[in-house]
């Protein structure tokens, strides 16, 4: 409660629910294939969605720093969760408040070793390390044993179940979008301020 009786929401309502809408998006999508261009057999659009949470978590590690963003994921986590039984199955909502949990909390440790390294280190190293462990864990949950999903497809001479080769193909998009998404994280940095220089302002 602000001064003056007004009511001031929490910093922390934006990032959660950005990360929650990200993830409830990501698991709804992640179960249609990407028809166009005959990308079926590669790609799904939950690659081209859910990397968006690594860039929600890295802005907030910068800003709040690791702890608060540990609270943010876990908030996110449960929020997703219930959006994620309602827009998909329970196993892939399962499955990716598991993911979610381990690649956020992976990313958070890295972006904390590094933040004060070069700018782009802490996220770019985080998001492509929270992302295969993320990608790994998902879709072994997700669709390993599913029959929809098993069916063999053929790699050039590499045959593999069709989730094992999405999965391959869903962490190259996701660490193309790692790269493209640090225009935005450089962008917002100025605006961003680093927890550190917060508490030294006060």
């Amino acid at each position: 409660m602000a001064a003056g009786g007004r009511f001031r929401a929490s910093p922390f309502v934006l990032p959660v629910l950005a990360m929650a809408g990200v993830v409830a998006l990501s698991n709804f999508a992640v179960q249609y294939p990407v028809e166009a261009f005959g990308l079926g057999d590669y790609l799904t659009w939950g690659a081209l969605t859910y990397p968006l949470a690594f860039l929600v978590n890295d802005l907030t590690n910068r800003r709040f720093g690791p702890a608060r963003t540990r609270r943010v994921v876990y908030v996110g986590f449960a929020v997703a969760l219930v959006l994620s039984a309602v827009l998909a199955t329970p196993r892939i909502a399962l499955a990716s408040g598991t993911a979610f949990v381990a690649g956020q909390l992976l990313d958070i440790t890295v972006f904390n070793w590094l933040r004060r390294r070069t700018w782009w280190r802490a996220p770019l190293a985080g998001s492509l390390l929270g992302s295969a462990l993320d990608t790994a864990i998902f879709f072994t949950l997700a669709f390993a044993g599913d029959a929809s999903m098993s069916h063999p497809v053929s790699y050039g001479a590499v045959t593999v179940p069709l989730w094992a080769g999405l999965a391959f193909f869903d962490f190259w998009v996701k660490v193309a979008m790692a790269l493209l998404l640090l225009v935005p994280y450089g962008a917002l940095m100025n605006w961003v301020r680093p927890f550190e220089a917060v508490r030294s302002a006060r």
